[in-house]
């Protein structure tokens, strides 16, 4: 690895560990929002209606809240407006568009208008064609780094919204507000669950 590459990853790395903070509290206040009054502060109707679908597609209610009953789109369009840039933010729609016009070349609709068999050819699809985030040791990439793709960086930008919600890491997860003593050795039988931090 020459010295460019390690700043730069030295710089992502520092990057995220600062925004992680504001990232959250975006997150905790969208729990406030009522979703009958919701407002999308960057997408337009029609992309906050794919982006709902998405997210309600991919996490939809069982036994347990789905995307949507955590409020994981508008957490979503609300990081879109506060934390993007405009090449980002012009980027997102492009590829809400394209995944929307794919959908209605192939189905005839686009993504939220899709029959619940339709959407899951779409994500059946994406999942086998989209590239895959590579490896990792300890939170460290390991080889080359590639673009993912707008699939698979949504999918998982979905997935953090909810596990890190409060709603999912105080019911559903192992909670534990004040920690006890650390076993750093232990069965994993007596882990359990998995756990919210």
């Amino acid at each position: 690895m020459n010295r460019r590459d390690a700043l730069k990853k030295s710089a992502l790395a520092l990057g995220a560990a600062a925004g992680a903070p504001t990232l959250l509290s975006l997150l905790q206040s969208c729990a406030q929002q009522d979703r009958l009054t919701w407002t999308p502060q960057f997408l337009s109707e029609d992309h906050s209606r794919f982006l709902s679908s998405f997210v309600d597609f991919l996490l939809p209610k069982t036994e347990t809240p789905g995307g949507l009953d955590v409020k994981a789109d508008i957490f979503i369009d609300l990081m879109y407006a506060k934390t993007y840039d405009e090449a980002s933010q012009k980027q997102v729609v492009a590829d809400i568009e394209k995944f929307n016009s794919d959908c209605k070349a192939k189905y005839g609709k686009v993504f939220a208008d899709l029959s619940e068999g339709d959407k899951k050819a779409v994500f059946e699809e994406h999942e086998a064609n989209s590239p895959k985030f590579p490896k990792t040791v300890w939170g460290g990439s390991v080889g080359p780094r590639e673009p993912v793709g707008f699939y698979r960086s949504l999918k998982s930008t979905v997935l953090w919204a909810y596990f890190s919600s409060e709603e999912i890491g105080k019911n559903v997860l192992s909670y534990d507000p004040i920690p006890g003593e650390y076993r750093g050795c232990m069965p994993l039988s007596e882990v359990g669950n998995t756990w919210s931090l």
